[in-house]
């Protein structure tokens, strides 16, 4: 692919900037410019280590995809939360409702997560591509790197040496099948399944010598490789010394003392005797077993920080140069959503610790255990680059130049808009009645409407009456499951009906390029939903039809309005002369009906369909192989960051291995 449209202009803008030393700047990118590939040409010219953050798992994952594409030689690894399901420890004290913690790890995120720590403490040619929990405890990169295991082929190790340290660095002994962060003794040999790769290593003995180290494949157990030597990172990535968990223990003890001392003098001696109990068997397990539940609410302890110091994060990870200076470049994608999250992560975290704190369920030193400040993170990263069609107040007021990239190398223009009162007016009958006529008109020429209204309730009311009009419509809103709401859109794609009504889920992220108009209900009444934001959001939707126009109903104009509608047509007069002066006719864009779901789902559906075929096939004749083909389909499903197909494959092997068991 070449640079084309404004892309060449913003490369070398956000180029310019990075080498004269500017910390932050924004590419001000509207949809369909090529926003990602613009950022993929200023990482290649950069050359140095990349996070770019995103606001939510799926848009990590496809952005992850992307630079992988762009970047096939290079380290671009995933790294987001590796819970499926996480409730966090709380207290309700209005109701007396203690609240414990709960959470599902995802095993193939976990490793994921290991595999981009390992390879920024290895590589220097890394992306890594994370949403916002990268700014969560992580662990000491410092402990973490320290104990690294290298084994080589010829070295002088006894096999109970190497059992011993593998364990020593968190790895689980099995005699049964090996996963990520498992190893099994069998003769003379030991098989090792590291935490950070669907692999195994195979470590052959004659006599205490090290002779052969094969790689193999974990699912067909065939040769991958041989190696002279490799390197193992700790099973987990809160490591701490003996030395360290001696001196923990320790410190906690002397603040519980100190905690219960203050808890008395208040009075609050039900809080004091509830954390007493607490924290001496924690303590007791600690002592016993090395963990705890909630382990994590002592991490300053164990790591050595002072209180109130920032925990360590992804962000440690990264390399910094002599004098301490970040030497990595940070991209926030959608910035004006993702910047807002990253700086209220802390406050809600603190709220509920300090609850947990006052009633007795946990010491002070708990608040250490949380993600990091907004200032805290500014300090961690360096050079940042904020992406958005929407830049925020903050993108605004504190970036050193914001770069438009407003040109789409389609020649595709942004969309007419109108004005049109809400209220009935002389012979115009008001925003419903005229939103009926303007459908009727574009469905008469089978293009597709959509509507967006400020209430649930209101899109469902609308959606009727457009039905007792002999309008074909269906509502969808936050209520509707995931997979209905699948259906609805290709549905409304195929035509099987002919206007969409919804709420604030038709703002970002919907490609619809049979839409041709989208009216706009109470345009003027101010809020989220019909911010400057939100409204250029909305706006965009249509700009995917040659003939995109939008209705705005309003009485009146506020700022939102009338910024939403300069910008736009700002933006149609620097794309209209680019097309004049190129030769460009604009088309609209033909999509596939099937790509509104690759979307908004994986391949969940096409899997669970798959799955069905080779159970009923293979179930009854040769289960054990069933089984190998089912793990197999799972590490496709991971390597495309397909983690919905993943889990379900996961969960049907266990049930069939429950099954066999049984048998």
């Amino acid at each position: 692919m070449v640079p084309a449209g404004d892309q060449p202009k913003a490369i070398f803008s956000l180029n310019a900037g990075l080498k004269s030393g500017m910390k932050k700047q924004t590419l001000f990118g509207v949809t369909g410019s090529g926003k990602t590939f613009t950022m993929a040409n200023v990482i290649a010219s950069n050359n140095k280590p990349t996070l770019v953050i995103a606001h939510n798992k799926t848009l990590a994952a496809q952005l992850a995809q992307e630079y992988r594409e762009f970047f096939p030689n290079n380290a671009v690894h995933y790294f987001v939360s590796y819970y499926d399901y996480y409730q966090p420890e709380a207290y309700m004290p209005v109701t007396d409702t203690y609240i414990e913690k709960e959470a599902m790890i995802n095993e193939e995120i976990d490793r994921l997560r290991h595999a981009s720590t390992q390879a920024l403490l290895t590589r220097k040619d890394v992306i890594i591509v994370a949403s916002v929990s990268c700014i969560y405890g992580l662990g000491s990169p410092e402990e973490y790197e320290k104990v690294n295991l290298k084994i080589s082929k010829g070295m002088n190790m006894a096999r109970s040496e190497l059992i011993r340290k593998l364990i020593d660095i968190h790895f689980e002994r099995t005699n049964a099948d090996i996963n990520a962060g498992q190893f099994r003794a069998l003769g003379n040999m030991i098989e090792i399944m590291p935490v950070s790769d669907r692999t195994i290593y195979r470590i052959e003995y004659q006599g205490t010598v090290i002779s052969d180290i094969i790689e193999l494949d974990p699912i067909t157990m065939t040769v991958r490789a041989n190696h002279e030597n490799i390197f193992l990172f700790p099973a987990k990535h809160f490591i701490s010394s003996e030395k360290q968990s001696k001196s923990a223990l320790i410190s906690i003890k002397k603040e519980l003392e100190i905690r219960l001392k203050e808890l008395e003098k208040s009075g609050k001696l039900l809080e004091a005797e509830r954390l007493k109990r607490r924290v001496k068997y924690d303590l007791a397990l600690i002592r016993e077993v090395g963990y705890c539940s909630g382990i994590e609410n002592y991490s300053r302890h164990f790591s050595g920080k002072k209180a109130g110091e920032a925990p360590d994060s992804l962000l440690s990870y990264f390399p910094r140069k002599a004098n301490g200076e970040a030497d990595f470049l940070t991209v926030i994608d959608e910035s004006h959503v993702t910047v807002p999250q990253i700086g209220g992560m802390y406050a809600g975290d603190a709220s509920r610790k300090d609850t947990l704190i006052n009633f007795g369920f946990r010491l002070p030193s708990a608040r250490d255990n949380r993600p990091m400040k907004f200032e805290e993170f500014e300090e961690k990263v360096g050079q940042v680059i904020y992406t958005t069609a929407t830049p925020g107040k903050f993108e605004r007021e504190h970036s050193d130049q914001i770069v438009e990239q407003i040109i789409r190398p389609t020649g595709l223009i942004d969309p007419v808009i109108d004005v049109k009162p809400v209220a009935q007016k002389g012979e115009y009958k008001g925003q419903i009645l005229n939103f009926v006529e303007e459908a009727e008109k574009v469905i008469k020429k089978g293009d597709r409407v959509i509507a967006t209204t400020l209430t649930k309730k209101m899109a469902e009311d609308l959606s009727e009456y457009l039905k007792e009009k002999g309008i074909k419509a269906e509502y969808l809103h936050s209520d509707i499951k995931t997979i209905d709401r699948i259906t609805i859109l290709t549905e409304f794609r195929r035509g099987k009906f002919d206007v969409l009504v919804g709420v604030n889920l038709l703002r970002e992220g919907l490609d619809l390029p049979e839409v041709s108009l989208i009216g706009i209900l109470d345009a003027d009444k101010a809020g989220f939903l019909r911010s400057e934001t939100s409204l250029i959001q909305i706006i965009g939707r249509a700009a995917r039809n040659v003939n995109g126009r939008v209705i705005l109903y309003a009485d009146f104009m506020n700022d939102a309005l009338n910024y939403a509608i300069n910008e736009t047509d700002r933006r149609r007069k620097i794309q209209v002369e680019y097309n004049t002066k190129h030769k460009i006719t604009p088309k609209t864009i033909i999509k596939k009906i099937q790509d509104i779901t690759d979307q908004l789902r994986t391949e969940h559906d096409k899997a669970v369909l798959e799955m069905a075929k080779i159970d009923e096939s293979l179930l009854r004749t040769n289960p054990q192989k069933l089984i190998k083909l089912k793990e197999e389909e799972m590490e496709n499903a991971v390597k495309v960051l397909d983690f919905e197909t993943a889990a379900l494959i996961r969960d049907e092997l266990i049930m069939l291995k429950n099954k066999l068991a049984k048998e």
